[in-house]
């Protein structure tokens, strides 16, 4: 069967797997968190996790896009799958960021309503 005759596989992605965990990781080598990386997510930013998962060969197109929905629905699924192998001083330090963000995010929106 050649490429042409394949039927694209509609099965779900999980992105909380160790696999995705391993690949997309957040850069964490000396201890410190990303902060910029932790905001990018929380501000709907994916582009560079998306073309990471494309570029990888090993999710479909449907599979990438599917990827990026979920991301764009719940933020925070992407974070909770990048820190999937973090210690746990690392998940409370991501948690603590993205709480303060969330904070400056609905304080800005009070400000102007």
């Amino acid at each position: 069967m050649n490429t042409e005759q394949r039927k694209p596989n509609d099965s779900v992605i999980d992105v909380s797997g160790d696999l995705f965990a391993s690949m997309f990781s957040l850069d964490l080598g000396d201890g410190d968190v990303d902060y910029d990386a932790v905001e990018r997510i929380h501000d709907g930013e994916f582009g560079e996790w998306t073309l990471a998962a494309a570029r990888s060969g090993l999710f479909p197109p449907h599979a990438v896009e599917a990827l990026h929905q979920s991301w764009q629905k719940t933020p925070r699924s992407l974070l909770d799958a990048l820190l999937t192998d973090a210690d746990e001083m690392t998940r409370k330090r991501c948690n603590i960021i993205w709480a303060g963000l969330d904070e400056a995010s609905s304080f800005d929106t009070a400000e102007y309503a």
